[in-house]
């Protein structure tokens, strides 16, 4: 990791080899609880697990040899194919508890279930990083948290005070964490999010991005205190997109 204030590098979090020995500590993890459930989707089936794998794999090869090279519409037909794809796996593996992924227009919202209506994780734009940024927070919430509109959080949008900022900074540290894992269990990229563009105020001194950092590195050796429906969707991805499962 980089020295104090200079922005680490979360590409070196999770080399392939530490990603498939993450992969064995969470099977090792979520065993008890798959076999336990009767309702939810189980991943270790071998059917489903090639089914998933298998269009994921079909996405990346279309992503390699299209090269996407920046053009705007191939890139833009890549994100909705892979959004759908995430979109189709989570309502699976969840789908007894009530909850489902959509593609929002705008901004990102979480609406509670009510009125036999289930839940909703509607993010922002049909982004593939705003979806797996929501599904952060989803996994971070808890049970109460899940009944309230956007799970109760405290949030002021951009243009914050300085104190605001530090508040926001605080209580995105573990969701952020989240979000790299699961990012980087697709391989792709990951840079935190300060969400501050139209700050008036010094930033340079924040520790936001060497704090969720840190707290990756602890999610990764420790893997057991990560939550458990964090373990369950990190598995999945991990399980999808490494090429050798042993």
């Amino acid at each position: 990791m980089n020295v104090f204030n200079d922005k680490p590098d979360f590409s070196n979090l999770l080399s392939a080899l530490e990603a498939k020995i993450l992969l064995q500590r969470l099977t090792t993890l979520t065993s008890n609880v798959n076999a336990s459930s009767t309702d939810s989707w189980n991943l270790n089936n071998n059917q489903c697990l090639e089914d998933v794998k298998s269009e994921w794999q079909r996405l990346e090869r279309l992503a390699a040899i299209k090269g996407l090279d920046g053009t705007p519409s191939l890139v833009n037909k890549y994100e909705q194919a892979a959004t759908d794809w995430l979109i189709q796996l989570f309502n699976n593996l969840f789908t007894h508890q009530n909850v489902t992924l959509v593609r929002g227009q705008g901004e990102p919202e979480y609406f509670p279930a009510q009125n036999n209506e289930p839940a909703k994780i509607e993010f922002a734009h049909g982004f593939f990083a705003s979806a797996l940024h929501e599904l952060s927070h989803w996994c971070v919430a808890g049970e109460a948290r899940r009944r309230l509109p956007d799970f109760g959080y405290w949030y002021a949008p951009d243009g914050r005070t300085a104190a605001q900022q530090q508040a926001f900074e605080r209580v995105e540290i573990k969701p952020q964490a989240l979000e790299c894992l699961f990012t980087l269990a697709c391989e792709r990229s990951f840079e935190v999010s300060q969400d501050n563009l139209f700050a008036d105020f010094d930033t340079s001194n924040s520790t936001f991005a060497n704090d969720v950092y840190r707290q990756v590195q602890q999610y990764i050796a420790k893997p057991n205190i990560l939550p458990s429906d964090a373990k369950t969707l990190l598995h999945a991805l991990l399980s999808v997109s490494i090429a050798d499962l042993e």
